[in-house]
């Protein structure tokens, strides 16, 4: 019997069944490529073990150069991938299986003469798992690829009209640049991309942002207030943020890496501004180098399994299980409660407010304000939590002021970041 209860969409949110469902993913592109049955078990047990639910993965990445690696074009690799999947479900991980990588559909592999037969094929093997959702696209621009995009969509919702299916797009896009208005999307992806607030343009292979999309920079949030603007109006999350360990604009050597605090902050900036949830990446896993393989990129130093214990990846659950405490369904942004200390960029102060409940996420430790007129007169909890450790602790009860004042602690180390949590004390 399936542990993973079908996805639906309800809102801006997402339910397991009837249960709401925090998106916590992470990265596995070259999974079901790379590794034997064994490490991909080993890498899957650690994952769930670390609270993530969902795995990002691709059936089809390349189909030359293969090497000693699996051959995707035979039926016993499909049976491979299906097996995998199954034993996820065992684990309550859903897959988010990308039939292929975009550049496989541009350069031609598949294309529009081929593709209904491909879809037809993979949606005719994973058909009665409860825990595929297909994305389409794979790092690349839906204009790029429309044809293929649409003809897989319809056939993959042929066989399975209630399975979410969505795209992941190129760097610094959203799938709603391309697809938000069409039925067959049921929820949006974007790619905050690796880049500093300074590195708009690289002059890179990767760098083709057409001059009518805006660019936020590290500011993750920002797509999800405008992908929310849109009508209709579907779940978003940040399916690639920065990479932990990864070098900062991907490709320059001498530039510094992103690190534990900074995959922090894009986590919780994009969830507390109303994202469905959020993936996480580490730039070992993500391509599951191994020591001493020539083929590693993006300045990669350690191998996978020593990856496994990243700490930016324990962190993550600290998120998921906050927001699961909470009604969070019933929350929304709600920057408007700020009195004072709203910043730009890494000062930036996230408010998030629900059902008897207000979360803050100060990624800068600054003092900051708010307004707690819609608690009048309720007694109040307040706890500055630790989302490096997840350490909880009490700071104020009572009925507070109707405009408060909160001035986090100063910690040791790099980052000082910190989430503020007020509830209503009989929630």
């Amino acid at each position: 019997m399936s542990k993973c209860k079908k996805l639906r969409v309800e809102g801006r949110y997402l339910k397991a069944g009837d249960s709401p469902f925090f998106w916590l993913g992470d990265t596995a592109w070259l999974m079901l490529q790379k590794l034997s049955e064994d490490e991909i078990k080993l890498y899957l047990q650690n994952r769930a073990g670390l609270g993530f639910n969902v795995i990002q993965t691709v059936l089809v990445h390349y189909l030359t150069d293969l090497g000693d690696l699996r051959d995707p074009t035979t039926p016993e690799y499909f049976a491979f991938c299906r097996q995998i999947a199954e034993y996820a479900d065992s684990l309550g991980l859903y897959l988010a299986l990308l039939p292929s990588w975009g550049s496989v559909v541009k350069k031609g592999f598949i294309n529009p003469e081929n593709a209904e037969r491909y879809a037809d094929y993979i949606g005719e093997c994973f058909n009665d798992l409860d825990n595929i959702i297909w994305v389409l696209g794979g790092d690349v621009r839906g204009d790029a690829i429309a044809d293929v995009v649409r003809i897989e969509a319809m056939t993959l919702k042929k066989h399975n009209p209630g399975r979410l299916i969505t795209y992941h797009p190129f760097g610094r896009t959203s799938s709603s640049f391309w697809w938000n208005s069409e039925n067959w999307l049921d929820f949006n992806m974007f790619q905050s991309g690796h880049r500093r607030y300074d590195q708009e343009i690289l002059g890179e292979w990767d760098d083709k942002k057409v001059s009518t999309e805006e660019y936020f920079g590290e500011d993750n949030w920002r797509y999800v207030l405008r992908d929310h603007s849109l009508t209709p109006q579907k779940p978003v999350l940040d399916a690639e943020p920065s990479y932990e360990r990864i070098l900062q604009g991907l490709h320059n050597k001498k530039e510094p890496y992103w690190k534990d605090g900074d995959i922090r902050r894009y986590a919780y900036w994009s969830v507390l501004a109303g994202a469905c949830g959020h993936t996480y990446g580490h730039n070992a896993i993500m391509q599951f180098y191994r020591e001493g393989d020539p083929n590693g990129g993006y300045g990669v130093k350690e191998g996978w399994q020593e990856a496994l214990g990243a700490p930016g990846a324990a962190q993550m659950r600290f998120l998921k299980e906050l927001m699961q405490s909470l009604d969070w369904q019933s929350g929304k942004p709600a920057d408007e409660l700020l009195t004072y200390g709203q910043k730009e960029r890494c000062h930036r102060i996230s408010v998030f407010q629900g059902d008897g409940f207000i979360v803050c996420y100060d990624f800068s430790g600054d003092e900051f304000g708010l307004d707690l007129k819609d608690f009048k007169g309720k007694p109040l909890s307040v706890y500055w939590i630790d989302p490096q450790s997840g350490s909880r602790s009490l700071a104020e009860t009572g009925k507070p002021p109707e405009r408060a004042v909160f001035r986090p602690y100063r910690k040791d180390g790099e980052f000082n970041d910190w989430v503020l949590l007020i509830k209503e004390e009989d929630r």
